[in-house]
């Protein structure tokens, strides 16, 4: 991303590495140490001080209403959307194929409540950290396997490690997932034209949609909601569901809408979902303590 900047710029491009709450907490559970906001308000706060003047986040950490006075300059091209399996060296397994009784680990309730979904007899772990602790602690036996963004594997090098590809359209992705927002103060016309020379407008538009919908619902980037959406010439297709946390239930819908207009196509999805119960499941949600489910 520095490169690129660099290219739109003209000019040299100095990196700040901002250590956020959800990396200083890196063992606590997001839903406890804060949520929405962990893995931003640090960087937040330094483009509202002065001391950086373009932040990158990976987009499904952003919350849906952003912080006054910033705001999204540009969203690159997506990388791969999907949740990625990932087994120890040499393990070619399936989700379909790991031996009941395994032991899947996750921090994100979404993941959770999906491989409780499709694999009731297997057992869901909780595990954060960056992805080498996860890999480590996968390797060294803490589990059978884990569930990652293929995307953060992918920028890291390691696409190697993933042993399958999660179904794009079965297991929902989190909103932004795969995506970066390059984020800039509101009055900085110079850092916006510069960051708006790498905005993709497909991307955009399809994480606007998926943003929106997270609105509609109330309900925030760590609960159990998956959507995706996928832009095609002119148009857009918006997947979306709602989970209870021990995967028992599922309220899902997709529709086909256009492209320019991605927030009326979010309100027809969310308006489905919450018809159907989407609603009562995240409300019971927000009244339950900030642990995961037994």
């Amino acid at each position: 991303m520095a490169s690129a900047l660099e290219a739109a710029a003209g000019a040299s491009v100095s990196l700040h590495t901002i250590r956020t709450r959800g990396d200083e907490q890196a063992d606590a559970s997001l839903a406890r140490i804060g949520g929405e906001g962990v893995f931003t308000s640090a960087l937040d706060g330094a483009l509202l001080d002065g001391a950086v003047d373009v932040a990158v986040h990976s987009l499904k950490d952003l919350p849906t209403r952003m912080t006054p006075g910033l705001c999204v300059a540009a969203t690159p091209p997506r990388a791969d959307p999907r949740d990625a399996l990932v087994l120890p060296p040499g393990d070619q397994r399936t989700l379909a194929t790991l031996p009941a009784g395994s032991r899947i680990g996750t921090g994100s309730q979404r993941r959770a409540a999906l491989a409780r979904a499709f694999r009731p007899d297997c057992m869901v772990v909780p595990m954060r950290g960056n992805v080498d602790t996860r890999l480590a602690k996968l390797d060294r036996g803490h589990c059978e396997a884990l569930v990652l963004a293929a995307a953060g594997l992918g920028r890291m090098g390691l696409s190697d490690r993933a042993s399958e590809l999660l179904e794009r359209t079965a297991w929902l992705p989190a909103a932004g997932q795969g995506a970066l927002a390059v984020v800039v103060r509101c009055d900085d016309p110079r850092a916006r034209r510069l960051a708006g020379s790498l905005d993709d407008g497909p991307t955009r538009q399809a994480v606007r949609a998926e943003r929106e919908l997270l609105r509609l619902l109330g309900a925030g980037c760590h609960l159990p909601v998956g959507v995706l959406g996928l832009p095609y010439p002119g148009g857009l297709r918006l997947w979306a569901m709602v989970l209870s946390p021990d995967g028992r239930r599922i309220i899902r819908f997709d529709r086909t809408g256009r492209q320019s207009e991605p927030e009326r196509l979010a309100a027809d999805v969310a308006a489905v979902l919450l018809g159907r119960g989407a609603g009562e499941i995240l409300a019971d949600l927000s009244r339950a303590p900030a642990q995961p489910p037994p």
